[in-house]
């Protein structure tokens, strides 16, 4: 998902509705729209902890470990379809010739 704000426009957003500007003014004078803006002060309360959530660090975290499970599960996969080409052929661990 693309977010086409930088941090910095979304904290000076969040500092302009902090500071006691309304948030239909500060979304309408920022050109984005109240619902975003909404969205982001609800994300910076919980980033503080004033309200439980998922916070930003640990969404990014979440993210990271998500796409490296697939990854793994793609190679597992690639592994799993090469011993079933291979067959009969794979050696016995123990050396049996059976």
């Amino acid at each position: 998902m693309l977010r086409p704000y930088p941090p910095e426009f979304r904290v000076r957003a969040i500092a302009l509705v902090r500071s006691g500007k309304q948030v239909h003014q500060t979304a309408y004078e920022l050109g984005i729209s109240a619902g975003c803006l909404h969205g982001w002060l609800k994300q910076d309360r919980i980033d503080r902890g004033e309200v439980s959530g998922q916070t930003t660090i640990e969404s990014v975290e979440l993210r990271a470990a998500r796409k490296r499970i697939r990854e793994l599960e793609t190679e597992l996969a690639i592994l799993r379809q090469g011993g079933k080409f291979l067959g009969s052929e794979r050696p016995h661990p123990k050396g049996s010739t059976r």
